[in-house]
């Protein structure tokens, strides 16, 4: 395509949009920009694009016209098997090693597609586990395919292709896996369709991993031109949550252009001839701590020396020790012992969101556990991919807390990861029966009816949970969310709703 729009006004704009949605577009990208700002301005319903830049830099956007904004912004092409060299290294290399490791008694693998477009990624993903697993009935398999553009997600549920979605694909892979509906549109097979799960999701604002939306303890991550599109800082936040997502060893996989250590400072580059990928590998990452590998160049770091603290001024009646009574005595360290506790348990909770999960497990290797720390435990063990210990603790907190919604709750997604959504959805709706405005459970019970195709229980249930939410205010945190904000939630409600064609 040939630039129209004059450099001046390019630049505006980059800066603009780098300041509202962090995204970076230097000069030699400005042609994609200019593309990519016509095809929004279609979406926004405007002739000129012209008119469309001045209305986007001198009016508030919503937070919906901002994530649409940003889809169009960050949109690229798609199509099966793209970058071959990926799904051979797949097929040859990450999936026979978990194969072996988990054959005995794990037989589960969970792989995220992140940035999904259209679908082609993730099925492609599906269509080479197919390949390499002959007995995968067996098997727990989870592919998660995530993508900020509602319109991406109905197409990609569709499972339907025209004839450039297989431009450069093999021919065996549209014999095989697809029916042709009509002439130069093809559906994709149901054994296929079946195995991905399509999950409205924001990168640069959803908080990852979570149980909420099913991100946690991934063995492997796609993530290919989408980190390209963000700025620095908001590149490194998503990168450490995508990192935080892998369970220790798990793989991340990114396009060729998006190749760099100090990118992805905390990941082991793997090298393999024609290919690199990224390992998660925490003693990799203590080595960078001691500066230990030659490859990594970290930045410098700017120290200050600490003044000495003034010594504090000692008065004769200071020496003089107050003669306090055995009540006096025993309420001070009782107030001592619980400082210390809240201290404790707010270092692990810093660990945990640091996403050093294997310390917050060693940490909280005691017998008596309050409330929250078993929680914490539960979350730790779920985000390493230690299903049965999570699921085991669940049940040793329902046995003494029987009427806390929240283990209920814990205890529905641990079963959910295990694929047990029957019982997964006796246990929300025990939770519901115990907080009928426990939101998250409503949103769980959705999500499992709608993957059931039981449409009507999944309006209802999202619909109760915005008549419970529309009484809160937009910056409220939602409970049990870590950190999502009702305005956030309802944003990712109404999305859902669109995506699944529900409204």
């Amino acid at each position: 395509m040939i630039r129209t729009l004059p450099d001046i006004k390019l630049q505006k704009l980059s800066e603009f949009i780098e300041l509202k949605l962090a995204l970076h577009f230097p000069k030699e990208r400005w042609d994609d920009l200019e593309r990519n700002i016509r095809s929004a301005a279609k979406e926004f319903e405007y002739q000129d694009v012209d008119s469309f830049i001045q209305h986007i830099v001198s009016s508030p956007l919503t937070r919906e016209h901002s994530e649409l904004l940003a889809a169009h912004l960050t949109i690229s092409e798609t199509y099966f098997w793209r970058e071959p060299e990926s799904f051979e290294v797949l097929e040859q290399m990450i999936l026979p090693e978990l194969i072996r490791l988990r054959q005995k008694n794990n037989k589960r693998i969970r792989i995220w597609s992140a940035g999904c477009s259209g679908g082609e990624e993730p099925y492609s993903i599906a269509i080479a586990l197919t390949r390499i697993i002959p007995d995968i009935k067996n098997w727990n398999i989870s592919i998660l395919a995530t993508d900020i553009n509602p319109r991406n997600l109905q197409k990609a549920v569709t499972g339907e292709y025209g004839a450039w979605s297989f431009r450069t694909s093999p021919k065996w892979l549209k014999e095989k896996y697809f029916i042709e509906k009509n002439k130069g549109h093809f559906q994709i097979i149901p054994a296929i369709k079946n195995m991905v799960t399509f999950e409205y999701l924001n990168l640069a604002e959803n908080d990852y991993p979570s149980p909420l939306n099913h991100t946690n303890a991934m063995d492997i991550i796609y993530c290919r031109n989408v980190l390209m599109y963000f700025n620095q800082e908001r590149f490194r936040l998503v990168a450490k949550g995508l990192y935080n997502s892998l369970i220790e060893g798990g793989y991340f996989v990114v396009s060729s252009s998006e190749l760099s250590t100090q990118n992805f400072p905390d990941f082991l580059p793997v090298n393999i001839p024609g290919f690199v990928l990224y390992q998660k590998n925490s003693s990799n990452k203590r080595k960078q701590n001691k500066n230990e590998i030659s490859e990594t160049y970290p930045e410098p770091q700017l120290f200050t020396l600490t003044a000495k603290p003034e010594p504090t001024p000692v008065f004769v009646q200071d020496l003089v020790k107050p003669n306090l009574s055995e009540t006096e005595s025993s309420v001070f360290k009782e107030e001592d012992i619980l400082q210390t506790t809240d201290q404790i348990y707010e270092e692990i909770l810093n660990t945990y969101s640091k996403g050093n999960y294997p310390e917050v497990i060693n940490r909280l290797q005691k017998v008596d556990l309050s409330p929250d720390e078993q929680i914490l435990l539960i979350r730790a063990y779920a985000n390493t991919g230690k299903l049965s210990d999570a699921l085991t603790e669940c049940q040793k907190a329902i046995l003494t807390r029987k009427l806390d919604s929240k283990i209920h709750y814990l205890y529905a997604s641990i079963l959910q990861e295990l694929k047990q959504p029957d019982e997964a959805i006796a246990a929300l709706k025990r939770a519901i029966y115990i907080d009928p405005d426990f939101v998250l459970s409503y949103y769980s019970l959705g999500n499992l009816y709608l993957k059931k195709g039981n449409m009507d229980a999944t309006k209802k249930y999202y619909k109760n949970i915005l008549s419970i939410i529309n009484k809160w205010s937009d910056d409220e945190i939602v409970p049990e969310s870590e950190g999502l904000t009702t305005g956030r939630f309802k944003q990712i409600i109404n999305a859902t709703l669109k995506t699944a064609a529900l409204s």
